[in-house]
């Protein structure tokens, strides 16, 4: 399928900024499962292949605790390999008394979680896009309930939640935004997605290759929404992974023909959408 593989356009990382170091580093470790794979005083690289990171974790200095009402991430989202896999993740957060909510979005069924400073959590498999249903150009999403009791018979007997499954991925990410008309306009022509989903004027759901989303913004925060404050616990950034440098440097002119402004830090590409979301641009 190739939608998280080259030549498609896809979220790989996520960067997020938390209050305490080592109480968010238990929570990934011991509720969602990660492995680290590096870390300072002040920063952690979470894996689930024991190769690559997927999600950091930095403790900056001065750092505040999150506000609502802001934009900023509403959730990522861990795909995990198989529906099995996500009935024993059912199990894991039942045994560990962890507060979850659930939908099937027909296109996925996900779980949600929050970790200890107040970011939203899913993860969620994905159905055989073979079942998705496609209209004009867009793809049939809604929330029902998950039928627990069929999403648990893909357990196996005497096997349980050993921590993500090494095939685990940054499946996509969701977004507060202020308004949609410039964000779309940022998101389409200048990062070169495509709307797959409009949700009622309140939200956009983008992809490259045909994926059900691998980014979605709303405006449930309300229009206008404020930014959150510069050292605020929440995301730090996301990283988009590109084919190859020269989509890269295209993306950046894109970008530029539009306004959006392109920064270098340290040795990255970043920029930040309409509502001040800051992303990595990478390949």
């Amino acid at each position: 399928m190739g939608f998280h593989q080259k030549p498609s356009t896809f979220v790989s990382h996520v960067r997020l900024k938390v209050e305490n170091l080592e109480r968010s580093l238990a929570y990934y470790q011991e509720i969602i499962g990660f492995d680290i794979l590096e870390r300072t005083s002040t920063t952690v690289e979470l894996t689930a292949d024991g190769k690559t990171s997927i999600l950091s974790l930095e403790q900056p200095k001065g750092v505040k605790p999150k506000k609502p009402r802001t934009t900023g991430m509403y959730h990522f989202a861990l795909l995990l390999p198989t529906k099995k896999d996500l009935a024993d993740f059912v199990m894991h957060l039942a045994k560990n008394d962890v507060q979850v909510a659930a939908g099937d979005h027909l296109v996925s069924e996900a779980l949600y979680i929050k970790d200890p400073d107040g970011n939203d959590i899913e993860i969620y498999v994905d159905r055989d896009p073979n079942v998705w249903k496609w209209s004009n150009g867009e793809v049939a999403m809604t929330t029902d309930p998950v039928n627990f009791q069929e999403l648990l018979t893909h357990q196996v007997p005497g096997e349980s939640w050993q921590g993500l499954p090494k095939d685990t991925i940054m499946g996509h990410i969701h977004l507060y935004v202020a308004e949609l008309d410039k964000t779309e306009q940022f998101y389409v022509e200048g990062l070169g997605f495509e709307v797959v989903n409009r949700f009622g004027g309140q939200a956009l759901f983008l992809s490259t290759a045909k994926y059900h989303h691998h980014i979605a913004v709303n405006t449930w925060n309300g229009v206008g929404a404020p930014r959150p404050e510069e050292n605020s616990a929440g995301m730090d950034y996301y990283r988009l992974i590109y084919n190859d440098e020269a989509a890269v440097k295209a993306t950046i002119a894109n970008l530029e023909k539009i306004g959006a402004t392109i920064t270098q830090e340290n040795d990255r590409i970043m920029t930040s959408d309409p509502a001040g979301n800051r992303i990595q641009l990478s390949y």
